[in-house]
């Protein structure tokens, strides 16, 4: 499969050679991540596809899949065909306008015994461009309180559903856009759970959606160090290469301490977080917010006027900022550690 092959082509790959279903405990779901399993899973499709592709992948294998868990019989059929790579969901979670404040959702399910209907903007959603079905978090009722919110799978080709790409020339084959839901009428059996559950249910998988994009970080972050110190190893300077500047060796140094502090608290944390502990997610998520902008920052100035270039080292730095936003935003989940200190202080030495 080319690199450039966009994050379909690449969840049916993974679904045909039986890698999905094998990143959980026991090929269930329902049971949890296996921390080591999906790291090596998201480690080969980084080696192989771009970012939007493999963004695509860790979205959908960290928290669309596990949420149709939840229950719902075309959930279940659902989630079949996607852990064969017969189908993609995308996870269409933020709002138009609401972003990281999910209790502000402007996009209402309205339930009744007969269906639900489901109306609302949702944007920046990864593989909305080609997914099979939208798992869409909707307000069923006015109030912020977090039992307000319901999920509702929906199939892509519905009456009154509009998917538009999203303006951005970053993050290719990732099927970024943004979906119209114009007063989708559907059964009730496509609530995915129980009415009410949805902010609770995310807030418990997001802590897997941050695992799974630290493992990812530590990836990305390897890769780059090792083509960027390939590249100074092969870049001519006076009698010798710019690898061996003293300055230089250094700068590369500090890259790879923060490197491996990552994967240390990866190491030390992943396990507690595909229990979905949520305070070890948060500090996971920091850490990898901090430490891919940093490297990949270190990477992009070290490659000079070459990082520049198509799809060069400065074009993955860009990306990276996803790691500071995306599955919540570094000051937000600054605040979720700030709020767990006393636990989390009590696990260091005193």
């Amino acid at each position: 499969m080319p690199p450039e092959a966009d994050g379909r082509r690449v969840w049916a790959a993974l679904g045909r050679a039986h890698r999905l279903a094998a990143a959980y405990r026991g090929g269930d779901p329902a049971s949890g991540v296996d921390p080591d399993t999906l790291g090596r899973l998201m480690t080969d499709v980084d080696a192989r596809f771009g970012i939007g592709s493999t963004l695509s992948v860790c979205i959908q294998i960290a928290t669309a899949v596990p949420l149709l868990t939840l229950g719902g019989e075309p959930a279940a059929r659902v989630l079949h065909d996607a852990l064969a790579g017969r189908a993609v969901v995308a996870l269409a979670a933020s709002d138009e306008g609401s972003g990281a404040d999910l209790a502000g959702l402007g996009t209402t399910v309205a339930v009744d015994d007969d269906g639900v209907t489901v109306t609302g903007t949702k944007r920046w959603i990864t593989s909305a461009l080609y997914a099979d079905h939208l798992l869409v978090l909707a307000r069923h009722r006015e109030s912020r309180h977090f039992t307000s919110f319901t999920w509702v799978l929906v199939p892509a080709d519905a009456p009154g559903v509009t998917v538009e790409p999203a303006e951005t020339p970053l993050f290719d084959g990732s099927g970024t856009g943004h979906i119209r839901l114009d007063r989708v009428q559907l059964p009730r059996e496509h609530i995915v759970g129980r009415v009410g559950r949805g902010m609770t249910s995310f807030a418990a998988h997001i802590a897997v959606e941050r695992l799974t994009g630290t493992l990812w970080g530590v990836a990305l972050c390897a890769r780059m160090l090792r083509r960027t110190k390939e590249r100074l190893q092969g870049r001519a300077y006076g009698d010798g290469t710019l690898w061996q500047l003293e300055g230089i060796q250094q700068r590369f140094a500090a890259a790879l301490l923060r490197t491996h502090e990552l994967a240390a608290l990866v190491d030390r944390l992943g396990r507690r977080a595909a229990r979905h502990d949520t305070a070890a997610a948060a500090l996971l998520k920091a850490g990898a917010a901090r430490t891919v902008n940093s490297v990949l920052a270190e990477c992009a100035q070290l490659h000079g006027a070459e990082g520049f270039a198509a799809g060069g080292a400065q074009w993955t730095r860009a990306q990276a900022a996803l790691w500071s936003i995306g599955g919540g935003t570094t000051e937000i989940v600054l605040t979720a550690v700030a709020g767990s200190a006393d636990a989390l202080l009590a696990e260091l030495p005193s």
